[in-house]
């Protein structure tokens, strides 16, 4: 693997770039240059990558995030938008909580969205639309073997901004009315659709083998990306980056939507990994005409 691959052609391309985040940020991108930022950088929980040691100290961790987030901000634009996918485990909560207590005075959380991995719906609490005929347990979890924590179903992604006043394009990824009788009672309901909210149910695609069908250890499916992305507004994004891309799906959301992207990851497998899935998105884009979603 190269230091730097592009993947792509003149009009949507991705750069990747094998080095680390900091040093790659403040010297092959330019300031203000970034639209969107989607990343879920190491928790620190002890997670067994390929080259990182997810395991230093708290007070290590916290520096860390602070001199990557103010790489990031150098090259966010003033109205861009920075989501920061970060989870804990149940012996350990506070992570996500003390990351963004460490950035409080770099950025602005302006909205604290949750990534729902698995979620049971009654039957009865459906209520009068009667879609359900039985209870429903939908999407995968991550198994807690003690009886003092409930199993691990949720993370959270920190949209943060510069100011605090960044427009998002709601309606991009709005869902419909369930009572099609607000369509007619409400002024903006007219096309149907009402804002997301800031739980979203995103659940992984079930595989068989880990090893060779989710090759990282802790990546986010592409749907989050490209929810993120949609939000701050596909006319306005030219160009998405990713500090941690681990095996590629902030790259192959972004192209997926006809827009590009740079990142950044130092393990060279996990990258190897993360460019080939991009050449295959750029390869079915071609063979059926490029184009924004």
């Amino acid at each position: 693997m190269r230091k730097k691959t592009v993947i792509g052609g003149d009009h949507v391309r991705a750069t990747f770039y094998c080095e680390d985040c900091i040093a790659g940020m403040r010297r092959r991108l330019e300031p203000g240059s970034i639209d969107v930022i989607v990343t879920s950088p190491p928790y620190n929980l002890g997670t067994r990558y390929s080259t990182y040691d997810d395991t230093i100290s708290r007070q290590d961790y916290l520096d860390w995030t602070r001199q990557w987030i103010e790489a990031a901000k150098g090259v966010l634009a003033d109205d861009g938008s920075l989501f920061l996918n970060i989870g804990a485990k149940p012996s350990d909560p506070w992570v996500p909580l003390e990351v963004v207590s460490a950035i409080r005075d770099l950025l602005k959380l302006q909205n604290v969205i949750h990534w729902i991995k698995s979620i049971h719906i009654p039957q009865a609490d459906v209520g009068r639309y009667g879609i359900l005929s039985d209870d429903l347990t939908v999407g995968h979890y991550k198994p807690i073997n003690s009886p003092r924590y409930l199993n691990d179903c949720h993370e959270y992604v920190f949209h943060i901004t510069k100011h605090g006043n960044v427009k998002l394009d709601r309606l991009a990824i709005g869902v419909p009315y369930q009572d099609k009788s607000n369509i007619s009672r409400w002024k903006r309901a007219g096309d149907g659709l009402h804002c997301r909210g800031n739980t979203w149910f995103i659940p992984y695609e079930t595989i068989k083998n880990r090893t060779k069908e989710r090759p990282h250890p802790a990546s986010f499916p592409p749907a989050l990306a490209e929810m993120c992305i949609r939000l701050h507004g596909l006319d306005r994004t030219k160009l998405v980056l990713d500090p941690f891309l681990g095996i590629g799906n902030t790259a192959v959301s972004a192209l997926g939507l006809g827009i590009p992207a740079v990142v950044f990851e130092i393990d060279r497998e996990y990258l190897s990994e993360a460019t080939a899935r991009a050449k295959a998105v750029v390869e079915a884009q071609e063979g059926r005409g490029s184009g924004r979603k």
